[in-house]
């Protein structure tokens, strides 16, 4: 996912992202929509705010991807008028968020961020996004809390933990007829909301709950519990660099049941550490397969030479959003108001938000860990 290809997009894409934008480097209208050329709309940022390294890099990798692809349609459309993107690199830690914000807050230039890419540091940064009028576009914080509130800079592009945990609850029950569900957390704000949304869906037939921490890698204590508890499933909410090993050391013990996890866990990377062990599991996401969109999964393949992965598509999305306030003229202020009444069709769903900035059109997928590759399913209905 690191590797940088040379580029030739589809014209296809480039219409489908920007075709109703109408304007050109020459004709973009002046900041706050006054019209006529201007100098100081083509001088403006986007940011991309979310974990480029550490354990949790690739998300924000597949993230940034998806971003750099629309800002590619973008500049190829504005040759004389590009825009430029700022990476502020969180390493998904909630502690590093505050000072990120502030960064960005006080470039001028900035005038929309796609992220944060993290529930935690969403909580952490958010709050001074707000108080700033910076428009935050997520395309993966899924705790439901952040739309609660009150910030009305924030928006997010897929489904909140609500629509997620019920659905995964619903899967488990439904689809793989379990009796005896283990639930396990790590304590994050993404991983123990979601954990909790299933644990109360899928009620009384949980046999038990544990909790781990991120950075853990002895889970000794937690296999017992789960063992010993006669549990033929596990849903893990959390992410994938404790997934991984939290498996591995299950199936070392000889326990068979069914390992169900979420989007924070729909990575390459957990595959790779856990092996064979991975094989079998259930990933939940409200992220759309890449063959939804034939035409941005070309694009995508012809520039990163892989199919798109876990939000390249949602990146894409929330990047495009802001790429096309800025060809409708618009600044930091004003690009709320035009986020806020954005309703056109995107690459993985109808774009629109509601009051609290949630998305209009949630879907949530089912996929599987087959032959080591995750591999889609369909949607959870």
């Amino acid at each position: 996912m690191r590797s940088t290809l040379k580029f030739a997009v589809p014209l296809a894409v480039a219409a489908l992202a920007l075709g109703a934008c109408g304007t050109k480097g020459g004709d973009t209208p002046a900041p706050g929509g006054t019209g006529g050329a201007a100098q100081a709309a083509c001088d403006l940022k986007i940011g991309m705010f979310g974990a480029l390294t550490g354990p949790n890099a690739n998300l924000g990798i597949y993230i940034q991807n998806g971003v750099n692809l629309a800002l590619d349609d973008y500049n190829k459309k504005h040759p004389d008028c590009k825009v430029t993107l700022e990476n502020y690199d969180s390493q998904g830690l909630p502690d590093q968020a505050p000072a990120l914000a502030k960064k960005a807050i006080d470039d001028k230039k900035v005038v929309g961020i796609v992220g944060p890419a993290f529930s935690g540091e969403s909580k952490a940064a958010d709050p001074a996004f707000n108080e700033a009028g910076l428009v935050t576009i997520t395309p993966s914080a899924t705790a439901t809390k952040l739309s609660t509130n009150g910030w009305k800079t924030f928006f997010r592009a897929l489904g909140n933990d609500d629509t997620q945990g019920p659905a995964a609850a619903k899967y488990m029950k439904e689809t793989l007829k379990v009796t005896k569900p283990f639930v396990i957390d790590d304590a994050s704000e993404y991983g123990k909301g979601l954990a909790d949304i299933v644990r109360k869906d899928l009620g009384a037939a949980v046999v038990g709950n544990d909790t781990i921490q991120q950075k853990q890698t002895d889970f000794s204590a937690s296999v017992t519990k789960v063992t010993s508890s006669g549990a033929d499933s596990l849903f893990f909410g959390g992410y994938s660099p404790e997934a991984a090993p939290l498996i591995k050391q299950l199936r070392d013990a000889g326990w068979k049941g069914t390992f169900v996890v979420a989007d924070g866990v729909k990575d390459q990377s957990y595959i790779d550490n856990a092996k064979d062990a991975a094989e079998g599991t259930i990933i939940t996401c409200p992220c759309v397969p890449p063959d939804v969109a034939p035409d941005f999964q070309a694009a995508y393949k012809a520039k990163y030479n892989e199919d798109p992965n876990t939000y390249s598509g949602e990146g894409y999305d929330s990047a495009t959003i802001l790429l096309e306030g800025i060809a409708a003229g618009k600044d930091r202020e004003s690009m709320l108001d035009f986020v806020k009444s954005y309703d056109k069709k995107g690459v993985t769903k109808q774009l629109k938000f509601d009051d609290k900035g949630e998305s209009a059109d949630i879907k949530v997928f089912a996929y599987k860990v087959e032959g080591g590759k995750i591999v889609g399913i369909g949607e959870i209905k």
